[in-house]
């Protein structure tokens, strides 16, 4: 195995206390995923990019910033990638999953703040994380209080440039939204001190549509009967897309889907015959958030889909490849990621016609509306979700936790009264 501590020694990280996470997380990752039986072998390539998560893509991120080329941390969906990638750049997400850099968040935030905000602002204060290191830039965005101003303590550590989100999807806020777009293509450039062009923007946003495209079709196999592949292995792909290269990760998820198909001709599932199927929605799910899918899946429940920005919100529409000009490409940009319901927007009645259709499409028999601790947002939002899922007859369990394991039991019992209830409807 590669030794990566003369990077990690480079970027000046805490070699000290990034030992100490690199000895949970193999650990964790063995427990809740490679204890999985007849797990499909090409998820041998994500299995590896975990194990060796701050090794292999930082290590090709250092090398391409030796050759000239900027880093862009994001942390949210509606950052558009393909800016970063016509302008010559590289875009990977920064969003922090892991209980262990939430105490070192909580030095500088509320501890009312969600354990997202706190664990990616930790990350980087407790130089325990190489992406948060090797960015050039870091982009936020404003779908939340917490993160707005959250920015302004991470703008201490590294350029921040933030992107102001409408909270309606009026026309004008479509117009809004593109008109930021714009604006960051001009940061962009001014980074890399590359010009996109008409040539570089529509390669940009078809190599994103591929990724997009792949997810669909992995995905697809869970709307099947006796799905192929556990929830809990979809949902590490989907992680894995935000940081890992593109073009190779479109190549390994098709090449996952290739084996699928052939699981589905051999009639192979990971499920037993009849399981129950749940569908998970609400906040996002970062690396190495495994929690709930894992409780759940240890009961014998397939979990068929995620409606988060980590699952099929991520991937859900893709961006129009006719435009033939920067301006149209720009707008179609725009209507694109307008599309995406997260809880910031008011009202968000598509969010929950979106729940209702996935419920259909996906067979899912109940729905888990899942959380994150003083997350307002959703939390506010889950009452006007229940409501209208259990109007349509939709069994919905509503769950609320953070990343520590110290509500592992309480969720355990609370999500086997929720299957309770399901095997008797």
């Amino acid at each position: 195995m590669t030794d990566y501590r003369e990077m990690w020694k480079n970027l000046n990280m805490d070699i000290e206390t990034h030992d100490q996470l690199c000895k949970v997380l193999p650990q964790a990752f063995g427990d809740v995923y490679l204890s999985q039986v007849n797990q499909p072998e090409n998820m041998a390539y994500y299995n590896t990019v975990v194990l060796n998560i701050h090794g292999i893509r930082p290590a090709e991120l250092v090398e391409a910033q030796k050759k000239g080329v900027k880093v862009f941390g994001t942390f949210c969906v509606y950052v558009p990638d393909e800016i970063v990638f016509a302008a010559g750049g590289i875009a990977t997400g920064l969003c922090g999953g892991s209980q262990f850099w939430v105490h070192s968040g909580e030095k500088v935030l509320p501890t009312n703040t969600c354990s997202l905000i706190k664990a990616s602002v930790g990350a980087r204060i407790d130089r325990t994380c190489p992406f948060f290191s090797i960015a050039d830039i870091f982009v936020g965005e404003t779908t939340c209080d917490g993160k707005k101003k959250a920015w302004e303590i991470l703008n201490k550590f590294t350029q921040v440039y933030v992107m102001e989100l409408p909270q309606q999807k009026r026309a004008k806020d479509v117009t809004a939204w593109a008109q930021e777009i714009r604006e960051f293509l001009i940061k962009a450039e001014e980074i890399t001190g590359n010009k996109v062009t008409v040539e570089s923007l529509g390669k940009a946003i078809k190599l994103v549509n591929n990724k997009r495209r792949a997810l669909q079709r992995l995905y697809s196999f869970r709307k099947l009967p006796n799905p192929p592949i556990s929830g809990k292995d979809c949902l590490l792909v989907s992680q894995i897309a935000f940081y890992d290269d593109p073009v190779r990760f479109t190549e390994m998820t098709n090449k996952l889907c290739d084996e699928l198909d052939q699981r589905v001709r051999d009639n192979v599932s990971v499920y037993a015959s009849g399981a129950k199927r749940v569908l998970f929605t609400g906040t996002p799910m970062a690396i190495p958030n495994w929690k709930l899918h894992h409780i759940v899946e240890s009961e014998m429940v397939a979990v068929v889909g995620e409606e988060t920005c980590t699952g099929i919100r991520y991937f859900d529409n893709l961006v129009d490849e006719s435009q033939t000009t920067l301006e149209g490409m720009i707008h179609a940009l725009a209507e694109r990621y307008m599309k995406i319901n997260c809880a910031c927007f008011t009202p968000n009645i598509a969010r929950i016609d979106d729940i209702k259709r996935y419920v259909r499409e996906y067979k899912a028999d109940g729905v888990i509306d899942v959380n994150l601790k003083f997350c307002t947002l959703y939390d506010v939002e889950g009452y006007l979700l229940e409501e209208a899922l259990k109007k349509d007859g939709i069994t919905v369990l509503g769950l609320e936790t953070d990343y520590s394991d110290g509500d592992f039991a309480q969720l355990r019992t609370r999500v086997e009264a929720f299957l309770e209830i399901l095997n008797n409807c």
